[in-house]
């Protein structure tokens, strides 16, 4: 698994209002592999994945569909 959850008062702000999840990811890594990858590890759908590449590290955030809250996933994760 190389996505790690970032736990920041703007990510938790977009987990509430947007139903988005951000994760901090490898710089190879494609939207593609990205989706799936959340898809696959949380059994959610994602709705769309924008990417944000910032020095040496990669940002996705993936705002699922809305059948699937945001914030449970953050809880199973912990976050919240």
């Amino acid at each position: 698994m190389n996505l790690k959850p970032i736990v920041t008062e703007k990510a938790v702000m977009m987990i509430e209002a947007q139903n988005v999840l951000t994760f901090e990811t490898d710089k190879n890594r494609t939207k593609t592999q990205i989706k799936k990858e959340v898809e696959d590890l949380f059994g959610v759908k994602a709705e769309k994945v924008r990417a944000l590449v910032k020095g040496n590290k990669k940002y996705a955030y993936v705002k699922l569909k809305k059948e699937f809250p945001a914030i449970n996933v953050a809880t199973k994760l912990g976050l919240m």
